[in-house]
Formats: structure tokens, C-alpha cells, sequence
């Protein structure tokens, strides 16, 4: 009586699969557990270095004459945010901020957050329209996609800036 199973044995193979298959669910909650404990970014959206140009123009605005130390990085997974830092004469901040958003309002020099931030503007695009996007020249370029854009200005010194620019989708 070759190949059949009588009454009182046990099917190997389906007690393999039925007593692995938890294992193995096991296995992978551990691996996720490790990578959500060990990366800062356990479900993506790591930055990721760009050009300034790319990085501004998300925000409408553009890398001012006199700019240096510039650096520029993207987030992006259920959002994106766009980041620039760079360092440009002090006496140009008012007037870059001016010529980018001309009928923006007035840099703050209080209430900015940190505190440690001597200027900052922040702005929401949320209206969308042609007539809104005239209002500010950058809104109508390529790479425009911003819902909202911070910029925190911190003076170093008599004559430098600190200028961080940040365009985000929420």
C-alpha cells in the first residue's frame, strides 16, 4: 500500500506551511520594527540634494545676485518641501524679498519663529488663480508648485545674511 495515508497521520507538508506561515509574518513586523527604530525616514522621503534653482522656483522665487554657500535639498513622500539655505549680503535681503514678492507684506522682525530669526515672511498660495499668480512674477514659471513659502532671514554680522527658504505643499 504504497502512497496512501492512513487514518492517525500527519500530512507533513500542510503542518509545514500552516506552522511557517506565522513565522514568517513575524519575521517581517521585526524587520519593520528595526528599520522604523534605526531611520530617521522609515517610510521614504528622505532629502535629497537638488539644484537652488529648481529648489526656489518650487516657490516662486529665485537665487538672488550675491548669493554663495547655497545648498538645496527635497523631501517628498506624501508631501513635498522644497529647502534652501544660502548666505548673501545683508543690505539685498529687503530688496530681493521685494523684487521675488512685490505685493507681499512687510518682512516681520517679530513674532518670527525660532526667535533667533532677525526677519522672517511667510506666504500661502492657495488661491491659484491667473489673476493671483500675476500678483507675484515667479508664480506663472516652470517649477512653481507651492502651497505656501517661509523665508527666515538671520543677520550675521554687519554685512551677511543667513537667508533659509522653505516651499512646501501643505
Amino acid at each position: 500500500m504504497t502512497g496512501v495515508t492512513g487514518r492517525g497521520r500527519t500530512r507533513w507538508g500542510l503542518f509545514a506551511a500552516i506552522i511557517a506561515l506565522p513565522a514568517l509574518v513575524l519575521a517581517g513586523l521585526a524587520v519593520f520594527a528595526v528599520r522604523f527604530a534605526t531611520s530617521d525616514h522609515p517610510l521614504g522621503g528622505a532629502p535629497e540634494k537638488v539644484p537652488c534653482a529648481e529648489a526656489l522656483a518650487f516657490g516662486g522665487a529665485r537665487l538672488p545676485a550675491g548669493a554663495y554657500d547655497a545648498e538645496c535639498a527635497v523631501r517628498s513622500w506624501q508631501d513635498t518641501d522644497y529647502e534652501a539655505r544660502f548666505r548673501m549680503p545683508r543690505e539685498d535681503v529687503r530688496d530681493w524679498l521685494e523684487a521675488t514678492y512685490p505685493v507681499a507684506p512687510a518682512p516681520k522682525t517679530e513674532y518670527c519663529y525660532p526667535d533667533s530669526v532677525d526677519l522672517c515672511l511667510h506666504l500661502e498660495f492657495q488661491e491659484g488663480s491667473a489673476d493671483y499668480a500675476g500678483l507675484f512674477p515667479g508664480l506663472s514659471d516652470p517649477g512653481f508648485g507651492a502651497y505656501a513659502a517661509d523665508v527666515d532671514v538671520t543677520y550675521e554680522g554687519p554685512d551677511r545674511a543667513l537667508v533659509r527658504f522653505s516651499a512646501f505643499t501643505t
